[in-house]
């Protein structure tokens, strides 16, 4: 039997991956996540991928349905409304206990992922996606606060999950030139103007997005997993 730190780590990185495909819209709400392929794509047992599919389902990416069938999770409109409206609350949280307290470190690292989003803008949609939401999570880190930083990221991851389901295609200029105005509130430290240019950003990202769109499915799990699986 593996033990359980390794078995952990493994689940730990199963979750890592699901996760990211479902924030970047390679795997879609409702998409079939059988523990036998995801056991074969990770070189698992049956027994760690179950648990690695309870853990996402404990964070709302996925449902767990009878008979051990497990798909990406479909949330329904309201839900995805909710989602915002709480993000919105917890972020304002995380712009008020950094607002003017960002260290030298903490500052060139966030311009550092900025340039890198606009780097990505004229890229693939998806790893555009997935900086936009990683940018929220990172500035969750940085206030060094574990539960702010846990239900900050399950709540962006969460949010990812809603623009899949009800989204129009990203608007990565917009996002990127927003992420910039609230650092720099932020290095000012205008606690009340980088709370306004959160709390827009993130009605303006819920505005631009929900608008039901359908995406044709015709890859495997495997395959899907597969650009994922490196580094």
């Amino acid at each position: 039997m593996a033990p359980l730190h390794d078995s952990a780590s493994r689940v730990d990185r199963i979750c890592l991956v699901v996760r990211r495909a479902i924030i970047e819209r390679a795997l879609a709400p409702g998409d079939k996540l059988p523990e036998d392929a995801l056991g074969e794509r990770f070189g698992v047992s049956r027994t760690i991928a179950r648990q690695a599919l309870g853990q996402l389902a404990g964070e709302g990416l996925v449902d767990l349905r009878r008979n051990r069938i497990a798909v990406v999770a479909t949330p329904t409109f309201e839900e995805a409304r909710d989602t915002f409206d709480i993000r919105v609350e917890l972020e304002r949280l995380v712009v008020r206990h950094l607002a003017g307290r960002l260290s030298a470190d903490q500052i060139a690292e966030l311009n550092t992922h900025i340039a890198r989003q606009e780097t990505a803008a004229t890229g693939p949609e998806a790893a555009s996606i997935r900086l936009a939401t990683d940018f929220h999570v990172l500035l969750a880190r940085m206030t060094g606060k574990p539960i702010l930083i846990r239900y900050v990221s399950e709540v962006a991851y969460r949010s990812g999950l809603s623009l899949s389901a009800y989204g129009r295609p990203h608007s990565p200029e917009c996002g990127v030139a927003e992420h910039r105005s609230l650092v720099d509130a932020m290095v000012e430290g205008d606690r009340d103007e980088a709370i306004r240019l959160m709390v827009g950003h993130l009605q303006s990202v819920a505005q631009r997005a929900f608008l039901p769109e359908t995406h044709a499915r015709t890859k495997s799990l495997i395959d899907v997993l597969a650009p994922y699986m490196e580094g």
